[in-house]
């Protein structure tokens, strides 16, 4: 285990980088380099395409050097915080840091594996973290653990609503409830605008109440609108489909022009950096064209986008579903197969509750085609895969 540990560090001596000369490249700082290479935290996904080609590997080579088994290799709290929680008053800043790498890598985990999966572990997290936060000492260390504290439940929230395919809103909002009013508590706009943005997402993909979606992507716009240009610009791209979704096609245009000049000008020092990902753009914007009725414009940036999601499986899933319903509502019915049967193979190993609802959506818009035998092959796929659910 400790070769595959070191594989990291020493793939990059070969190359001839410094963990100083990678980390500039990847924008993160050499400290996140450091702990990659040992084994305490792992790369986001979105990262990982330019790590490997740095390193000069494929992803899967990648994958391999990134390998973290149960035996050791994976952070599972054993370290400091397993002793502070017999002393909890011995909390410290070197236990926090501990704690925030477990809950980074269970969010690193969160696109690539089903969010049941997780939901044992990240409630345990939680958990742990809450204790730890009431009997830590007054001060920073207290702050930093609430703050962690406020960030595991809006992870929480985020899981559990994945793994009930988008159907449990109200466990969801509780989580982020909590996480807003302790956010709100300790005045970090971060943390407050990353759980109303969460909120949202229940109110647009779940409950599909468009106007209150609306309205908490435009507060968390207005919350994180001087402090994070990353949650700034997510917030606006999601303004931008409320607005879409209500077809309200110029105060889209002008929501999707507000979030690139945020995503544009967002930096390495950005509190909320490790959100950002080159195809938020491209995934929000095509589905926005994609509700106002413009496929082709909605399949040129879908279509894009999926080419260059290569790690972020849910997130690809959501993508090609939306990709299957632009070129369905453009009559291109091989094409639309093609993307749905790629989402459907990205389903089988993640699950995902959104790209989960895409495709069946996507597969009754295929019932005009059902005497075509191409279609039936396809949605038996889709049913194969929530028999094996």
């Amino acid at each position: 285990m400790a070769l595959k540990r070191h594989g990291l560090a020493q793939r990059r001596r070969t190359v001839g980088l410094t963990q100083e000369g990678l980390a500039e490249a990847l924008h993160v700082e050499r400290s996140t380099v450091a702990r990659w290479e040992s084994g305490n935290a792992a790369p986001q996904p979105w990262i990982r395409p330019r790590l490997a080609e740095l390193l000069h590997v494929s992803i899967e080579g990648l994958g391999q050097l990134l390998a973290l088994t149960s035996h050791g290799g994976r952070p599972d709290g054993a370290g400091h915080s397993a002793y502070t929680m017999r002393h909890p008053s011995r909390v410290d800043l070197s236990v926090v840091a501990e704690l925030r790498d477990r809950m980074d890598f269970l969010g690193g985990s969160y696109d690539r594996v089903p969010s049941a999966t997780l939901l044992v572990r990240a409630a345990e997290h939680v958990s742990k973290v809450a204790f730890l936060a009431e009997e830590a000492p007054a001060g920073r260390v207290q702050r930093e653990m609430r703050i962690l504290q406020a960030d595991a439940a809006t992870f929480m929230g985020q899981l559990v609503w994945d793994a009930s395919q988008r159907r449990d809103h109200e466990t969801a909002r509780s989580y982020y409830a909590e996480s807003v009013e302790m956010a709100r508590h300790l005045g970090d706009r971060n943390a407050e605008g990353r759980a109303l943005l969460r909120t949202c997402h229940v109110a647009l993909y779940g409950a599909g109440d468009f106007r209150e979606g609306l309205d908490l992507a435009l507060r968390a716009a207005r919350t994180t609108r001087y402090t994070s240009d990353v949650l700034a610009g997510l917030a606006m791209l999601h303004a931008a489909e409320a607005y879409a979704f209500l077809g309200e096609a110029e105060d889209c245009e002008r929501a999707l022009e507000d979030a690139e000049r945020h995503l544009d000008g967002a930096h390495s020092s950005d509190a909320a950096h490790e959100l950002l990902s080159p195809t938020h753009f491209g995934r929000l914007a095509g589905s926005c064209y994609l509700s106002l009725g413009d496929y082709r414009k909605a399949e040129q940036l879908l279509a894009q986008t999926a080419a260059e999601l290569l790690d972020r499986r849910k997130s690809r899933a959501i993508v090609l579903g939306n990709l299957t319903l632009a070129r369905l509502r453009d009559g291109n019915l091989d094409a639309a197969l093609a993307a749905f049967n790629d989402a459907v193979s990205e389903l089988h190993g993640t699950r995902g509750g959104g790209g989960m609802n895409i495709a069946f959506r996507a597969a009754r818009e295929m019932r005009a085609w059902r005497s075509e035998t191409a279609v039936l092959d396809a949605q038996d796929r889709l049913m194969a895969l929530m028999e094996a659910t």
